[in-house]
């Protein structure tokens, strides 16, 4: 039961991700989460994020940005980053995952999503079929549904340990 939450990769940060590898080997696309997959939550683009959009761009990906935020937060990050976005998504709802392959031009083969939520993030992408990565959260300030949810996140966390052994 608890497999439909589990990711395909758990690592410490998307930025330790080698996309590079993953283009070669035929990814083109990547959707991402904001808000403690990229910068702490809440916090804007900064100088990292730009250049590592900037540089996955350059490789030949896609980059969307799915968030479950209002358009004013992720439009502000956008513009700093330079990516396509989709605001109020409604992870875990598949429609905006599948929607952000349209517009990308991409499949499910062929992309792939980097979240920190399990229950929002990874579930929904699990249940379009796209590969998932799991990033631990970057900054430990979250709003107090999120926190709520992260002690929920730990059990699966410890099955899905077992599971990948």
């Amino acid at each position: 039961m608890l497999k439909r939450f589990y990711p395909d990769e758990y690592v410490a940060s998307a930025y330790e991700i080698d996309f590079k590898k993953l283009y070669d080997n035929g990814c083109r696309g990547i959707i991402f989460d904001i808000d403690n997959t990229l910068v702490p939550h809440g916090a804007p683009a900064d100088e990292k994020s730009k250049e590592f959009i900037a540089y996955l761009r350059a490789i030949g990906y896609r980059v969307m940005l799915l968030s479950n935020n209002k358009e004013p937060r992720v439009k502000s990050f956008n513009d700093v980053v330079g990516a396509e976005y989709i605001y109020k998504a409604g992870k875990p709802s598949v429609g905006n995952y599948k929607k952000a392959m349209e517009r990308m031009n991409t499949k499910k083969e062929n992309t792939l999503f980097v979240g920190d939520q399990i229950f929002t993030d990874i579930w929904g992408a699990n249940r379009v079929g796209l590969r998932t990565y799991l990033v631990k959260p970057i900054h430990p300030k979250e709003e107090i549904q999120i926190v709520l949810k992260r002690y929920l996140e730990k059990i699966v966390l410890f099955f899905y340990n077992r599971y990948r052994k």
